[in-house]
């Protein structure tokens, strides 16, 4: 695995930096290792829900976790308000940094990831191969092992 810092600056579109970043990348597999920061604007899909809520607030990014691919990113993100309440969900488009986003990303050189319509789920999910061969890397529920 290769590891790289990033830092964002104030009033950056956190998702949208990470995939144009990826994209810019040799490699064609990432995940977030560590991330914290704020966020002036979050917009979250929150669970079942079909489209972003939008919180226009100071916002302090607790969680930051997912996969990158070329085309694509499966973000989910926690922040809290100046409360301490905590919100969290997949993380849209349109979440701007507000001070700071420090971020640790590992890049997987033997993988490529990319984002496949899923018609099970009807969500563009993960691929996964390793040197050009498919992995699928699918539990199926009440059966061991891979696919």
């Amino acid at each position: 695995m290769k590891v790289v810092p990033l830092r964002l600056q104030p009033g950056t579109d956190l998702r949208r930096a990470l995939e144009v970043w990826m994209g810019e990348q040799e490699e064609k597999a990432g995940c977030l290792i560590s991330a914290v920061g704020s966020l002036s604007v979050a917009q979250l899909r929150l669970a079942g829900a079909k489209g972003a809520t939008v919180i226009c607030r100071d916002l302090e990014i607790l969680s930051l976790c997912g996969t990158l691919s070329p085309d694509g990113a499966h973000l989910h993100i926690a922040v809290a308000n100046s409360n301490g309440a905590v919100l969290g969900g997949h993380l849209c488009p349109g979440s701007l940094v507000l001070t700071t986003a420090e971020l640790v990303i590992g890049l997987l050189p033997e993988w490529r990831f990319r984002r496949e319509l899923d018609p099970t789920t009807g969500y563009a999910e993960l691929g996964i191969s390793r040197n050009g061969s498919m992995h699928a890397r699918l539990i199926q529920p009440g059966k061991e092992g891979t696919q």
